[in-house]
């Protein structure tokens, strides 16, 4: 059984010696939103969450709701494991995957082979899982005989398909997203989109941001809206769009 259990969950940065002067562009660099505190001038903060208190279990499917700096992806990051809290307490029960980052973890000197070694083991599988997916993740991502070349050898496009393939082979209990992921030209997107929708199928947990409301009615059925990194509602999906709107 998954669960994410957040109690009175807070993320603070703080910014040591800052000026008036410098102090929005310092600010922005973060991307976090959230309550600037200047109440010392000298070492502001920024409150990016706060009292963020949120129990998730099998069967959610949870839309993140709310503008630009609202806390949503600072939020990803917490459950994902990214950040850690620097207030309250986070509980995960079930194996969990972020995929905020798909590309993070990977070596530009190493083969594809021997990236989807690399990768795999960051996200915590075993060497048992990895050697019964290699294969299907070798074939998922169309590479062919480039797998053999150094990752710095790959376009672009090439990278996102082997960190996509990666990524989403494995079957977590909870799954964290952050917007829709698809990789490569048209063909190999309808593969992509099709893999993910499984992934979120099979999932116990499943939670993500994205600003296309016709997507999050498709997969959620849950919604949680964030304002200045607070909770400011959680509940049916539909109400939540209402709430925000």
């Amino acid at each position: 059984m998954a669960r994410l259990h957040l109690e009175n969950i807070g993320v603070d940065f703080l910014i040591r010696d800052v000026s008036q002067n410098t102090l929005v562009s310092t600010a922005r660099s973060f991307a976090t939103g959230g309550i600037i505190d200047m109440s010392n001038r000298r070492k502001v903060s920024i409150n990016a969450l706060r009292n963020v208190n949120l129990d998730l279990k099998d069967g959610d499917r949870v839309g993140l709701i709310g503008h630009n700096g609202a806390g949503k992806t600072t939020l990803l990051k917490v459950l994902s494991g990214i950040l850690p809290p620097t207030a309250g307490r986070l509980r995960i029960e079930g194996r969990l995957a972020g995929l905020l980052s798909i590309q993070l973890g990977l070596d530009t000197r190493a083969s594809g082979y021997e990236n989807i070694m690399i990768r795999a083991r960051y996200m915590g599988v075993s060497e048992e899982e990895i050697r019964e997916k290699f294969d299907e993740i070798c074939a998922f991502s169309e590479l062919g005989e480039y797998l053999h070349l150094p990752m710095k050898t790959y376009s672009s496009g090439m990278r996102v398909r082997l960190a996509f393939s990666i990524a989403t082979a494995f079957d977590p209990d909870i799954l964290i997203l952050d917007e829709w992921l698809s990789a490569g030209d048209a063909t190999f997107r309808d593969k992509a989109s099709q893999r993910m929708k499984d992934l979120i199928n099979q999932t116990g947990i499943f939670v993500m941001a994205t600003h296309q409301v016709s997507l999050m009615r498709q997969l959620c059925n849950r919604g949680i809206v964030m304002k200045k990194g607070e909770v400011v509602f959680d509940g049916d999906l539909e109400a939540a769009l209402q709430f925000h709107a």
